[in-house]
C-alpha cells in the first residue's frame, strides 16, 4: 500500500478522466475514509450523496455553467472562462459532501457564527482524495457551483449546505504538477 507522504505529494488534481466506471467496492473505501475524519465534538456533520445517473450529472454541469457565468460577469475575472465545467457531464462519478450547520461546535456560539462543520468536511474531503489517489483514480475537489440549485435538484435538507463535488474516476491525460510554495514561505515558527 502507497506510503502516506507519497500520496499527499503525488496526488493532484484531475480534471480529465476516463469513461470507464468505478468500482462499488472502491467508491465505499473512498466514503469510508471520508468519515474517519475528525470532527469538532465527533459531529459528525457530514453527508455524501453519490451520483452516477447521467441525467442528474447534466444538470449539474448546466447549473455550474450558469454559475460560471455569473461570476465572470460579476468579478470580471476572465481567467474563469478558460476553466470548463464539462467535465461534470462525463465524470463517472460525483459525491456531492453536504455540512449539517447544526453540527459544528463551540463555533456555533461564535460571533462568526458556526464553520467547524466546514472544516471538518474539509478533513473528510482530503482523506477521500487521498483514498482515491491510493486506489488509482483521479479526483477534483470541485466547488463552483450554485448551493441552492444543488440543494434543490438533490432535494437536501434546509440544515445541510453542499460544500463541494468531489469528482471520481480513471485518470486520463495527467496534467503538470502544479507548483508549491516553499515551506519557508508558508510557516513560521514561535519558539
Amino acid at each position: 500500500m502507497m506510503d502516506l507522504f507519497t500520496a499527499m505529494n503525488e496526488r493532484q488534481s484531475c480534471r480529465n478522466f476516463l469513461d470507464n466506471p468505478v468500482d462499488r467496492a472502491d467508491i465505499e473505501k473512498i466514503l469510508e475514509a471520508g468519515i474517519a475524519a475528525p470532527s469538532p465534538m465527533n459531529s459528525q456533520p457530514w453527508e455524501f450523496i453519490v451520483i452516477t445517473r447521467d441525467s442528474i450529472k447534466a444538470q449539474l454541469c448546466k447549473d455550474a455553467e450558469s454559475c460560471k457565468t455569473y461570476i465572470v460577469e460579476k468579478s470580471q475575472w476572465k481567467w474563469l472562462e478558460q476553466y470548463s465545467v464539462a467535465l461534470l457531464k462525463t465524470v463517472p462519478v460525483i459525491i456531492v459532501v453536504t455540512g449539517d450547520k447544526t453540527k459544528s461546535g463551540a463555533d456555533i456560539y461564535s460571533a462568526d457564527g458556526p464553520c467547524a462543520y466546514q472544516h471538518a468536511c474539509a478533513a473528510a474531503i482530503q482523506n477521500m482524495l487521498l483514498a482515491a489517489h491510493t486506489l488509482g483514480l483521479g479526483s477534483l475537489w470541485y466547488t463552483l457551483f450554485d448551493r441552492q440549485m444543488v440543494k434543490d435538484l438533490l432535494e437536501i435538507e434546509e440544515n445541510k449546505i453542499p460544500l463541494a463535488f468531489v469528482c471520481l474516476g480513471k485518470p486520463g491525460k495527467s496534467a503538470a504538477k502544479t507548483p508549491r510554495k516553499p515551506l519557508e514561505k508558508k510557516a513560521r515558527f514561535i519558539d
